[in-house]
């Protein structure tokens, strides 16, 4: 890797998710590729899922931050492969706990088509808060689309879930 990727990589993986701000775009696992085409510096991201209102302002603050050290940039989105919640490094999964979160579980695996359920999905997690099990959904949505509302039984505090992709 040269010095100018190395360094143009060092400042992309420092931008944060404008969602979740505990998260860089390398801990999410959205930031794919950093390469150099001639004089500009390519980034590739990937969105955590189609229709990411996020991917805007992920790119914005991308070229922003880069420009600002003194490159050309140039972001690409790309839908290949898929992005997955184990993409999240295990410095991501820990920030999101120590912000109240809970880190999303191992992703389901699936072959072919995925089917459509209505019904809320089953998951085995912990309260961030008190490490208790004894949680209970209140809304498969909370305030983004990847995210889930629970709140714990034992502490009676609310917390969200990242969602396993």
């Amino acid at each position: 890797m040269t010095a100018t990727v190395h360094e143009a990589r060092s400042v992309a993986a420092s931008v944060r998710d404008p969602e979740m701000p505990m998260l860089t775009l390398e801990d999410l696992g959205v930031l794919r590729e950093v390469s150099v085409e001639g004089r500009r510096v390519v980034v590739t991201i990937t969105p955590t899922y189609s229709g990411c209102p996020a991917m805007a302002t992920m790119r914005d603050d991308l070229v922003r931050r880069l420009e600002d050290a003194g490159f050309d940039a140039e972001v690409r989105v790309s839908l290949t492969p898929a992005w997955t919640s184990d993409w999240i490094s295990e410095r991501g999964r820990r920030a999101l706990v120590e912000h109240g979160l809970s880190a999303p579980g191992p992703a389901p695996r699936r072959g072919g088509p995925v089917a459509l359920t209505l019904v809320p999905t089953r998951r085995a997690l912990t309260c961030p808060r008190c490490g208790s099990r004894d949680v209970e959904l209140t809304s498969e949505f909370g305030s983004t689309s990847c995210k889930a509302l629970y709140r714990c039984a034992s502490c009676l505090e609310p917390f969200e879930h990242v969602k396993e992709i």
